[in-house]
């Protein structure tokens, strides 16, 4: 007789504490369904809040732009100033790296690009890319360090994108050039084809 109660309260409990489980479950994943959604609402707010990049008039660099470079960054040699449609680009070498500086029409630094080795991506991009990618040669690879305090957008290989620390992977395979673009932590996504 007690081993039949003990065991009709063991059946109980083993079920209570399923019913207990799949009801955790069941609430794990309706928060996250909706965390999904309040991320993808944030994302597309952000999105219609961007600031459309302005175009630059003139053919010449700003006085402006030329100052605040000279404020952000010492010791730097062999600059260079160009003005395209969206930014006022200084190319110049800092600690022997060739480096580029881009500024908005507020003339405000938006970022920096760097040339960059294939083994400084993040190991787990290496990896990715040499999988998916096999039959693409690496041509270059590309680092935007992004200016947290700017929140203008960055235009890169005639592409608009959220300004974040990036790389870009320049890849060909016969008449064909793809970037990649590789986040901080290594995730790999396609970006645009090259013209």
């Amino acid at each position: 007789m007690k081993t039949l109660i003990i065991a009709t309260m063991a059946i109980l409990l083993t079920t209570a504490t399923f019913a207990q489980a799949s009801a955790d479950y069941a609430t794990v994943k309706k928060d996250m369904k909706e965390t999904n959604k309040e991320e993808a609402s944030i994302k597309k707010e952000k999105r219609e809040e961007r600031k459309a990049l302005r175009k630059l008039e003139g053919k010449q660099a700003s006085y402006q732009a030329k100052q605040q470079f000279a404020a952000d960054f010492d010791n730097v040699t062999n600059v260079e100033w160009k003005r395209t449609n969206y930014f006022d680009e200084a190319t110049f070498t800092k600690d022997d790296h060739t480096m580029t500086a881009f500024y908005d029409y507020n003339n405000q630094l938006v970022g920096t690009t760097e040339v960059k080795a294939f083994t400084d991506l993040p190991a787990s991009a290496q990896s990715t890319i040499n999988k998916k990618y096999k039959d693409y040669s690496v041509q270059k690879v590309i680092m935007f360090d992004d200016n947290e305090d700017n929140e203008t957008d960055m235009l890169l290989y005639g592409h608009q994108f959220d300004d974040a620390d990036n790389y870009f992977v320049e890849l060909q395979k016969d008449n064909k050039a793809i970037i990649l673009q590789v986040d901080m932590l290594g995730d790999v996504s396609f970006f645009t084809n090259m013209p």
